[in-house]
């Protein structure tokens, strides 16, 4: 699709510097701008790019004075990097704005289905499932029986939605996430062999929840795993069954947390963090990548290491342990001093 200064201009509540009339139909970095495109200058660092980018169209903030001859438009905005993220919303928003059921997919004579839903080639919608309006569900994926899901929720494509899972409005579920498989429930009897625990519970996921690719949410034994509002999860992370995760917390790619344990509001976890189960973490807690936590976490704290300290108690003991060898060096040079004397 193509659009000019003018119709950007209308969207961003911005003002033209040039022709209203020059069109772009794609998005670039300012120091790799064509014809056709259109770009944005927020950083002075990229200052020096302005007078040379071949983009049709640059925004930039409304006290920018050029020094040189432009050959690209401007459209002058307040903030500059935010009406970008403005406009790349609304670019995505058209680029996925899919309706209609492609064939071949499969649809349960039970399921319900709200006003402009899109259900993608080989897809499969079991009984009694329920879609709002504006739901986007890419080839490929999987809703099981009873699933609920909310207004304007994407699933993209090979999503895994197992059977009576809630999933809320306006959610965003990458490729290969798979929501509510059977927690990892095993009981060992007299022989040291394992029978399996029925998982009979599942997972509510609340609204404005981010779900990156490849990650997996277990449902639970009894009851629900619950991923509260505004949660943003990177890609290839674990959460056990009957795991809950207060609203607004964001967690990297490849942490894992095990069964039962809760953790609070607004934290932010770091990739490759390990989570034992049957803990709480408290809220406004800030843990560094690859740390191991066993234990409970109180509100505002600061972790890393494993098994995580303190974060500055573990950078002061850090200087101990990168010199460990030196400091065990001299301990052992003292003691020969001391006993050549004794």
């Amino acid at each position: 699709m193509e659009f000019t200064a003018e119709q950007i201009a209308g969207i961003l509540e911005g003002t033209v510097v040039g022709d209203p009339n020059t069109q772009v139909s794609k998005l670039a970095k300012i120091e790799e701008g064509t014809v056709g495109s259109l770009t944005f200058l927020a950083n002075p660092k990229y200052k020096p790019y302005i007078y040379t980018t071949k983009a049709s169209i640059t925004i930039v903030n409304s006290d920018f004075e050029p020094e040189d001859t432009l050959e690209t438009t401007l459209i002058k905005v307040e903030d500059a990097y935010g009406a970008f993220t403005k406009l790349l919303e609304y670019y995505n928003q058209i680029k996925l704005n899919k309706t209609g059921i492609e064939q071949p997919s499969f649809i349960s004579d039970s399921a319900k289905l709200g006003e402009n839903v899109y259900v993608g080639a080989f897809t499969y919608i079991g009984d009694n499932v329920t879609l709002g309006d504006n739901v986007k569900i890419f080839p490929n994926s999987y809703i099981g029986d009873n699933v609920v899901i909310g207004d304007s929720t994407v699933v993209f494509s090979g999503g895994k939605i197992y059977s009576e899972c809630v999933i809320g409005a306006n959610c965003v579920i990458n490729s290969g996430a798979i929501i509510g498989a059977d927690g990892f429930g095993f009981k060992p009897d007299e022989k040291g062999e394992y029978s399996k625990v029925p998982q009979i519970g599942n997972v509510i996921i609340e609204d404005f929840v981010d779900i990156g690719a490849g990650t997996t949410i277990d449902r639970a034994t009894l009851g629900s795993t619950i991923i509260r509002r505004g949660v943003k999860l990177d890609n290839q992370i674990q959460i056990a069954h009957n795991v809950e995760i207060g609203r607004n917390t964001v967690i990297a790619a490849q942490a894992g947390i095990a069964g039962s344990t809760k953790i609070g509001e607004n934290c932010q976890i770091g990739g490759q963090v390990g989570i034992v189960g049957h803990i709480t973490i408290g809220n406004n807690v800030k843990i560094q990548a690859q740390s191991g936590i066993g234990r409970h976490v109180k509100d505002n704290e600061v972790l890393q290491g494993s098994p995580a300290l303190a974060y500055g108690d573990y950078n002061k003991s850090y200087v101990y342990f990168k010199n460990l060898p030196k400091i065990i060096k001299n301990i052992s040079e003292i003691e020969k001093k001391v006993d050549g004397n004794s």
